[in-house]
């Protein structure tokens, strides 16, 4: 997706920063110094002010006294510690939570991602982009294990959900404050969230940038992690299609049932009425009952869906559009 007319960069919260920067840590010790030289050097050549939200995410390793002695020596750095590994989406999430700038940048902490391209994308935003996700074009991993997996979860997740990018797993991505905000994150959402920020109506873009090979300390990553990427992609489309109308998905494959359903048992009642057959061995008439009871069974599903979503949005007075500007 492209860019439309350009905006002004979102407004930093009264009192906040112009920019927050997000990064998920885990067992990454011997990444943060090297990793903290290189992205304050980049914040103190941008002119605006800055804040960085650091999470680490249930380490094991001396992640998180590191983190607090670079918090000691340079204020921008907030530390969230969790008491456990509750994974990147979760981390995500608190950092979203707890940032107050009008942008949003996140980055993976283990020096893969360069923090020279986050100028590149800011510039993106302020062009007219909700969202800024990098593109690892050269990407320096493992083919077999991470690039071929990753390839065909991008090409799965572009198709699904429309929103067409290269590379949904790159972790450098700038967002408007607002729209980061209004993400609703769990499981492994992470790598959903341009999908999700484009359902929303968000403009999403995509820009080539450098990727670096891991030096230091172990990928985090794995071929299962391809089987759990599927499973959230089908709650991922599901959810943006019809999580207000779940009918629509339930209805029409139980009409398809029972309609075969009905037209095997007419069939089958003419021959046993008129042609005088006899039906009692034949197994078709148990597909033709079975065809009928789930059909109607599918249906019902659907219909206690709409009554749980209109229960869920009324209860929570949970909006069914979003506003992106009001004019009075």
């Amino acid at each position: 997706m492209s860019a439309a007319t350009a905006e002004p960069a979102p407004a930093p919260q009264i009192g906040g920063p112009d920019i927050s920067v997000v990064v998920p840590f885990f067992d990454e010790e011997q990444a943060i110094e090297p990793f903290f030289a290189e992205l304050f050097g980049v914040l103190d050549g941008l002119g605006r002010s800055a804040e960085v939200i650091a999470i680490d995410d249930g380490s094991a390793d001396a992640t998180f006294e590191r983190l607090a002695a670079v918090r000691a020596r340079d204020g921008r750095l907030k530390v969230i510690r969790f008491r456990r590994n509750f994974g990147q989406t979760a981390a995500l999430a608190a950092g979203f939570a707890h940032a107050r700038g009008g942008v949003i940048v996140t980055m993976d902490g283990d020096l893969q991602n360069d923090p020279a391209d986050i100028p590149r994308l800011l510039a993106a935003l302020e062009a007219g982009a909700d969202v800024a996700c990098g593109w690892r074009r050269d990407r320096r991993d493992d083919v077999v294990t991470r690039i071929v997996p990753s390839q065909i979860a991008n090409r799965l997740i572009s198709y699904a959900t429309q929103v067409q990018l290269h590379d949904y797993g790159c972790g450098i991505k700038a967002y408007r404050g607002e729209i980061a905000k209004s993400l609703n994150l769990y499981g492994e959402m992470h790598r959903f969230l341009p999908a999700i920020a484009g359902d929303l109506g968000a403009r999403v873009i995509e820009l080539p940038v450098n990727h670096r090979p891991r030096t230091l300390g172990r990928s985090k990553y794995g071929l299962s992690r391809t089987v759990r990427v599927i499973l959230d992609l089908l709650t991922v489309k599901f959810l943006s299609d019809y999580s207000t109308r779940p009918i629509q998905v339930f209805g029409l494959v139980g009409l398809a049932g029972a309609a075969v359903g009905t037209v095997l048992m007419l069939v089958l009642g003419f021959e046993r009425v008129v042609l005088g057959i006899q039906l009692g061995n034949r197994p078709i008439v148990l597909l033709a009952i079975l065809l009928v009871v789930t059909g109607l069974q599918f249906i019902t599903f659907g219909l206690l869906g709409e009554m749980l979503a209109r229960t869920y949005h009324e209860s929570q007075g949970k909006p069914i559009y979003v506003v992106r500007e009001l004019l009075e």
